[in-house]
């Protein structure tokens, strides 16, 4: 299209032949967002024309066409200098109703022009940094909040309502000084909580419980685009409200998690469009003050109820599912992911009822223990395997969510995890010797069935399962063979007994039964070190692994299967083979000693 043409044809006074020209230039930039670079002065030029015949004034249908060319246009960040002006912007603010004092939004056959007006305004703002400062000094957001209160009760505004969010959730994310003003002095909280059960059309069965429909249609497109702007709007707002300092906020909070519960047993248009809507729902339910969390468990008698004295598990057996699918995903955990897990971490901590109904269903009592635990379909074998993924964000939440599930009792969770799966979480805590965590739980219930007590004694507490019987090594040996490792394994010992940088006192040896087998004068001679070693390892069936903690020198031993290489700590500080440890102390000895 002649761009010269077209600016000769838009003037103001010509309606029908400015919106001829306008039609066809839509039409034709419909689907354009890289403009060719020659034409940029002209299109600078076009959106100068445009404005001049907005402020004129032109028939609705002209008004209309000069607002979807100047969107189209609003995509070139390099025409936006002469567009964002306060000038320009006072009129898309009388065009959009961003007028704090107006009452009324006028006749609904000029709704277009305000849906169009407020289209512009969110491509501006988002594109130009000089939009963004004048969008403060014109007080943009007392105006949308405007706009959303005179819609409270009006009909045929959902578009409406859907670009005024979008315009507010864009403006308190460049702007996060605003969202005190928008929560506290423009009570945002409540205007947007408001607008959510406007949109939806929620109806109330008693306080803080809406209803619910079996078997409900889905929510419609436009409706399901609209809350979804309000939920992401709502989530800038309620940043950083992990305290409650009155009853009325408390009040507030626990109806936008009714709302929200009532969102999370909804469905949208499509799948897609669920995914999305439940989405933002939980991403904003983190936000919510954990206290206030009761309201998404309401009393009524389900088959999601754990038990029929327990209250209604609807809402959070729906984020179950949804945190299986994005597993099953299996991509963007972090962003994906880790708020669903650390928004069910909390509410476990906060809540006994929903930390138990998780357990039941994330940690049911072990039957079948012949499996590694990261091995299988279920949701426990699922969230192991997230125990030791390579985005530590993931594998931390995994891993504390399951801690809280298991009461942050340590033995608890290698029950269901196995020692290998947890070992990160157990040493980022200082728990690798076992205990519990900080926080108060109520006492343990024995839970334990029948088939995992007789399995019990068989499992390998590193791997979390039974695993099939193994050769012994030493059935392969001669007698000389086994005398021959046993003088080894002794004469390293005794030469890093007598390496004072290490710090080991071999006092001990602890059993797979953790019962102790002690050695009495580690300095003997060879034939009683050979002695005590037979007493401790060749009798018993031991193979040893000597293992030094900071605040512990017994020497720890594990019923091997194979034979385990003893492992040292070297004088610099490093984990090395016993052999080489003891050989590089013997350098160093050597290397330090004086010359003369």
């Amino acid at each position: 299209m002649d761009m010269d043409v077209l600016l000769t044809r838009i003037r103001p006074g010509n309606d029908a032949e400015t919106e001829a020209a306008l039609r066809q230039f839509n039409e034709l930039n419909l689907a354009t967002f890289d403009f060719d670079p020659t034409y940029e002065e002209h299109r600078k030029k076009l959106c100068e024309s445009i404005f001049v015949v907005l402020d004129k004034g032109a028939s609705i249908s002209c008004q209309v066409k000069c607002l979807e060319a100047l969107r189209i246009l609003s995509r070139d960040k390099a025409i936006l200098a002469p567009v964002a002006t306060k000038q320009n912007m006072e009129i898309l603010m009388r065009k959009a109703k961003l007028d704090p004092e107006t009452k009324a939004l006028g006749d609904a056959a000029a709704f277009p022009v305000i849906v169009e007006a407020l289209k512009c305004l969110c491509n501006i703002v988002f594109n130009s940094p000089v939009a963004q400062k004048l969008s403060l000094e014109l007080n943009f957001v007392s105006g949308l909040c405007n706009v959303l209160e005179i819609c409270m009760d009006q009909s045929l505004v959902i578009n409406i309502r859907c670009f005024d969010l979008r315009l507010l959730f864009l403006l308190t994310i460049l702007h996060t000084d605003i969202r005190p003003k928008l929560k506290h002095e423009l009570k945002g909280l409540l205007l947007l909580t408001k607008t959510m059960e406007s949109v939806l059309n929620i109806q109330w069965a008693k306080k803080y419980q809406t209803i619910t429909k079996e078997n409900a249609p889905a929510i419609p497109l436009q409706e399901t685009d609209c809350t979804i702007e309000a939920l992401k709007a709502l989530f800038n707002v309620t940043l950083d409200s992990y305290t409650i300092h009155s009853e009325v906020e408390a009040h507030q909070f626990r109806l936008l998690a009714s709302i929200l519960r009532h969102i999370l047993l909804s469905r949208g248009p499509s799948e897609l469009k669920t995914e999305e809507l439940h989405s933002n729902t939980i991403n904003l339910l983190s936000n919510v003050p954990i206290c206030c969390l009761d309201a998404l468990t309401c009393s009524s008698m389900t088959e999601m109820a754990a038990c029929k004295d327990e209250p209604d598990m609807q809402a959070i057996h729906c984020i179950l599912k949804f945190m299986e699918k994005r597993i099953d995903k299996g991509s963007d955990f972090r962003e994906g992911l880790t708020p669903v897990l650390t928004f069910l971490t909390e509410c476990s901590r906060g809540h006994r009822n929903i930390r138990k109904y998780l357990k039941a269903v994330v940690l049911p009592p072990l039957k079948d223990v012949s499996n590694r635990p990261e091995v299988g379909s279920t949701l426990r074998n699922k969230l192991v395997r997230l125990m030791t993924n390579v985005d530590l964000g993931v594998k931390q939440a995994a891993a504390e969510f399951l801690f809280v599930l298991c009461k942050e009792r340590v033995d608890n969770l290698l029950k269901y995890t196995g020692y290998g799966n947890a070992a990160g979480l157990l040493a980022a805590r200082g728990l690798l010797a076992g205990g519990r965590g900080d926080r108060w739980y109520s006492d343990d219930e024995d839970t334990d069935t029948e088939e995992y007590l007789q399995a019990k004694p068989n499992i390998n507490l590193i791997t979390g399962h039974v695993e099939e019987p193994a050769p012994n090594p030493l059935d392969e040996m001669t007698e000389e063979q086994k005398e021959q490792e046993a003088m080894k394994l002794v004469d390293m010992f005794d030469k890093l007994a007598r390496c004072k940088s290490y710090g080991v006192s071999l006092k001990s040896w602890c059993t797979f039964d953790q019962s102790l087998e002690k050695l009495k004068n580690v300095k003997s001679a060879p034939n009683e070190k050979l002695s005590q070693f037979h007493t401790c390892a060749v009798r018993c069936g031991l193979h040893l692994l000597p293992y030094t903690h900071p605040n512990n020198s017994e020497v720890l031993a594990t019923h091997g299967k194979n034979i385990i290489k003893p492992m040292a700590v070297r004088s610099d500080g490093t984990m090395a083979p016993l052999e080489e440890a003891v050989h590089y102390t013997e350098f160093a000895e050597q290397a330090s000693s004086d010359s003369d």
